[in-house]
């Protein structure tokens, strides 16, 4: 079969992909080799078990008890206490880590009023949330796509997990895209009305996106229920002419935890799995009866140990007996759990999850009573460390989208914009010791400008509209000065109690004891 699919592969993309590939070898063969190779690759690996582990489905959930036979072969041992807990101290720290950093809405600054106008219409509440889940699965995946697309006429964005995006880089650094690849399985019901999974494959490169089907040997056939072809068509109502239209660059744009681009689950996930197993190992002693004792049998014979403990755990007793002169008997070890053990040992594991996946612990001692702020800091130091390196990989990445966006002003009639400086500021979501920080607002007055010390003040929300706030209140004031001296004035001469009478003025005489 002659190839479908042209693409700009250069050749540092294609010996940094370590295959086979030569140059009689048709693109569309080259993919299915880099597809397959792909789904089996240890990095979409660490991807899956991030999503899987987030979920909770971890190793200790299917944990088994197991002893060696009489052969030294393992065996699962199906009448013991089996606990599979999972305390998901990952999942914990995953949403820890993305609600500080895009738990509240990221804020655009331009001094274009008209570019900020614009970004609003196309970047509002629905892309804020995308972005949220976005921030979510670069933390779970080590990296998130964004998809932009037209619904409707509109601009709108689309999240890719990692697990799903074979990526084909230009440069080591992996900033730039030569193509891409988009691998999801759906369901569908066959002629027998059984439903089957069926997987899909989107080819994005510069001349657009190619649509196929992956058969169970790997191949690539087209799909005939997608349209591959240019990226957007648009449709005149009138003579229903159809005009297709293509990106200058591939739309798909890379949010990545860090420049490695590895999940967090890497980080933590033997401590993890430790904490688990402590925690059912704790269980199970506390659960079992019989086996928390050793027996020393004296003269007992006719039975291996393990009827003999079938046997005990049955009926509770054991019938012993004499032997040439010795007399039988049972005497019992008994193991104590000492639970101050694991819970020392719950503690540590606890804290080298939270220290290694770089969060914080709401129930540091260092929060107790009225912490200042340096010791608030002090406790964030560690997430903010991480929260720096994902929001300056977050602010490039979001260079790259808006220059789709500018692109879709430009087209639609909005404006053009490129090249008009705009900031992407993610604020984040941390405890501040509110008096503090409001006495240092006050303090600051006569030295910072009015703008700075309103966006430093914890209560507001938006400077802009506190800032015009402030302004009418002063064009009132100096429109009505009648109202302003009757504001300066309340409370000076009033009676208490809010009557609004002045006292009469005072007699000469009167309140010094002297009379007329």
């Amino acid at each position: 079969m002659t190839s479908v699919v042209t693409l700009n592969l250069r050749d540092d993309c294609i010996f940094r992909t370590g295959t086979s590939f030569r140059r009689g070898m048709t693109d569309k063969r080259f993919l299915e080799l880099e597809i397959t190779a792909w789904l089996a690759s240890k990095e979409r690996q660490r991807q899956i078990a991030g999503e899987a582990y987030y979920d909770g489905d971890q190793a200790a959930a299917h944990r088994k008890r197991i002893a060696l036979d009489d052969d030294g072969k393992p065996v699962v041992l199906e009448h013991l206490p089996n606990n599979c807990l999972v305390n998901n101290q990952y999942s914990k720290m995953v949403d820890q880590k993305t609600n500080y950093s895009f738990g509240r809405p990221f804020s655009l600054d331009t001094e274009n009023k008209a570019y900020a106008a614009a970004l609003a219409t196309v970047l509002g509440a629905r892309f804020r949330r995308v972005m949220h889940n976005v921030g979510e699965g670069a933390w779970i995946g080590g990296k998130a796509w964004l998809y932009p697309y037209y619904e409707g006429g509109e601009l709108a964005f689309k999240r890719f997990p990692a697990d799903e995006v074979l990526p084909f880089w230009a440069d080591a650094d992996h900033t730039v895209l030569d193509a891409a690849v988009h691998v999801y399985a759906v369901l569908e019901y066959d002629e027998n009305e059984q439903a089957k999974t069926v997987v899909k494959v989107e080819v994005m490169h510069g001349g657009g996106v190619d649509c196929f089907i992956r058969k169970d040997d790997g191949t690539l056939e087209p799909d005939p229920d997608a349209n591959s072809g240019p990226y957007i068509t648009e449709v005149e109502q009138d003579t229903g002419k159809v005009t297709p239209y293509n990106w200058e660059r591939i739309p798909l744009i890379c949010f990545k935890s860090s420049h490695h681009e590895l999940p967090l689950l890497s980080r933590v996930k033997c401590l993890q799995d430790a904490y688990n197993d402590v925690l059912s190992n704790f269980a199970n002693q506390m659960e079992e009866d019989i086996h928390t004792t050793i027996l020393v049998i004296k003269n007992y014979e006719g039975e291996n140990l393990g009827t003999l403990r079938k046997n005990l755990a049955t009926y509770g007793v054991i019938k012993v007996r004499s032997f040439e002169g010795c007399e039988g008997g049972v005497q019992a070890l008994t193991l104590e759990v000492n639970a101050e053990n694991y819970k020392v040992l719950l503690a540590l594991l606890k804290d080298a999850i939270i220290e290694n996946a770089r969060g914080y612990d709401a129930k540091d001692e260092r929060m107790g009573g009225n912490p200042n702020q340096m010791n608030i800091q002090s406790m964030y130091s560690d997430i903010d460390l991480d929260a720096n390196g994902i929001e300056m990989e977050f602010q490039a990445s979001m260079e790259e989208l808006l220059w789709f966006v500018n692109r879709h002003l430009a087209n639609t009639g909005r404006g053009s914009f490129d090249g008009t400086e705009v900031k992407v500021i993610f604020d984040r979501d941390v405890l501040i010791n509110e008096t503090e920080a409001i006495n240092n607002c006050r303090n600051s007055v006569g030295i910072l400008s009015n703008e700075t010390i309103v966006k430093m003040h914890p209560w507001v929300t938006d400077p802009e509209q506190e800032l015009q706030r402030i302004k009418d209140e002063k064009e009132e004031e100096a429109a009505d000065p009648y109202r302003a001296a009757f504001e300066n004035n309340r409370g000076r001469g009033n009676k208490p109690g809010g009557s609004g009478q002045q006292d009469p003025p005072i007699k000469d005489g009167e309140g010094d004891g002297q009379t007329e």
